[in-house]
């Protein structure tokens, strides 16, 4: 009995912890560029959409805080992101790669941190809806030290 009480409790831990993984992004809204009203008026869109960044649940983030990548997993997020550029054509932060080096296997393994430059860009319209614009690449730049098996400079596409 105390087995079972053990394991149902390690296995809800787990759980919660995936799902802690998994949920981390939260949806936000596009921002448009606006003008600065005249004294008397209000403000106006100037039509000027930012593209944004879609995760793999497929929400929509704007300069989001952290990222995950590998998203069967877990095993490879963006995290402690500050941005510096997000604009029509691309967007840029600065953050740390947290990846599990799977050693000796990726449930006993250990996350290491690697500071990058983040960089996105190919902005094209979203599948999921066509008149919002999304970033289509991220490039991943290692400033120190990178994860076994790494180039310096990897590219991945995103989602659509």
């Amino acid at each position: 009995m105390r087995g079972s009480v053990t394991g149902t409790a390690v296995a809800l831990a787990a759980g919660a912890l995936l799902t802690a993984a998994m949920t981390t992004a939260t949806a936000s809204p596009p921002v448009t560029a606006t003008t600065q009203p005249r004294a008397g008026t209000s403000p106006t869109h100037t039509g000027t959409a930012q593209p944004v960044l879609v995760d793999c649940l497929w929400n929509r983030t704007v300069r989001p805080g952290d990222f995950i990548l590998a998203c069967g997993d877990g095993n490879s997020r963006l995290t402690g992101l500050h941005w510096t550029q997000w604009s029509p054509e691309r967007a840029t932060a600065v953050g740390l790669n947290m990846v599990n080096d799977c050693k000796p296997y990726c449930a006993a393994g250990s996350f290491h941190a690697y500071p990058v430059t983040v960089r996105l860009d190919g902005p094209k319209p979203w599948k999921k809806h066509p008149e919002m614009q999304r970033y289509s690449r991220m490039s991943l730049t290692y400033q120190e030290g990178r994860p076994e098996g790494f180039k310096q400079v990897m590219t991945y596409p995103l989602w659509d």
